[in-house]
């Protein structure tokens, strides 16, 4: 007789979810919030806080046709001709409604206010630009199935009840609001943005305690206000420890280098930072706080979502 196995199937934490636009949103002159809905969506995990995704956009003739799935997906897709790669983007879940069968997820339209020095010509940035309802993507993202820790989420909730300084432009704008809707009531601290225009100054309720500035650069320099907005935050919040020596990687870090530091520990401390943008930016906000104000490095997140003069090339 044939032993019939009873053993569970094994989920992936992450999966691809066929899906396609529903509904468009303009929110503001550079942040357009779309709604997708697919059937399987009502299997999509919802972490909450920065949880990344990526959403993958179909290429001319062929769609998702030769678009790998499977844990080995990424070397299968490396391994196509470049004209059968789908391109793919990482963005934010800003929403999950899993009754509905819909996520949320907000696009920065970076051709508006800064003359296209990023972004503004890529395969994600020509798609959000005409897109319309019935537009299909994929979205690789987390399966509720999966009883573990699915990834691809940097802010530390545990984290959440020290004084915290949470930065960026406009491309950490959906993490950042993400991240204040789902903070303690009793939560305390800073919340600095800068962004393209004023008119994108979204309303962002926060916790009592949490004071929000939205910086809008009106043609200014990217990163101009939001550096010295951040020293203050910090001068006013983060007393001044010792100084990190000057040999430490905030230091000499290789400027070409993917910045990317999280904790990795919940070690003592009162403060935790939060900070992510362009890389020179958010490279010189690191070495402030952490050279010079003596911030422990394992109450840090310091993310660069990209780089000034550089591409949007296709993935």
């Amino acid at each position: 007789m044939t032993e019939v196995s009873t053993a569970t199937p094994l989920v992936a934490p992450w999966r691809l979810f066929p899906a396609e636009v529903a509904r468009l949103r303009r929110m503001s002159p550079s942040f357009l919030r779309v709604t997708f809905t697919g059937a399987d969506l009502d299997t999509f995990a919802d972490p909450g806080y920065d949880q990344r995704i990526k959403l993958v956009f179909p290429v001319p003739v062929h769609g998702f046709r030769y678009l790998p799935d499977g844990t080995d997906w990424y070397a299968r897709w490396r391994a196509l001709p470049t004209e059968l790669r789908n391109p793919f983007r990482t963005y934010t879940v800003r929403a999950v409604r899993r009754h509905a069968r819909e996520v949320d997820v907000d696009i920065v339209l970076h051709g508006h206010g800064h003359g296209g020095a990023y972004g503004a010509h890529g395969p994600a940035a020509r798609w959000a630009t005409a897109a319309q309802p019935g537009d299909r993507v994929v979205i690789m993202g987390p399966d509720d199935g999966y009883r573990g820790d699915h990834g691809g989420r940097e802010f530390q909730p545990a984290l959440a009840t020290r004084t915290l300084l949470l930065a960026g432009d406009e491309t950490a704008v959906p993490a950042i609001a993400a991240i204040v809707e789902r903070l303690p009531a009793q939560s305390r601290g800073e919340v600095v943005l800068e962004v393209p225009h004023p008119g994108d100054v979204l309303d962002l309720p926060a916790p009592p305690m949490v004071t929000v500035t939205w910086l809008p650069r009106s043609g200014a320099p990217h990163g101009s206000l939001l550096v010295p907005a951040v020293r203050a935050a910090a001068e006013r919040l983060i007393p001044v420890a010792p100084p990190v020596p000057a040999s430490a990687p905030e230091d000499g870090a290789d400027p070409d280098e993917e910045l990317w530091e999280v904790p990795v520990g919940l070690s003592g401390g009162g403060h935790y930072a939060w900070l992510a943008g362009e890389s020179g930016v958010i490279r010189a906000l690191r070495r402030h706080l952490v050279s010079e104000r003596g911030l422990d490095r394992e109450s840090v997140a310091f993310m660069g979502y990209w780089r000034l003069g550089r591409a949007d090339d296709d993935a």
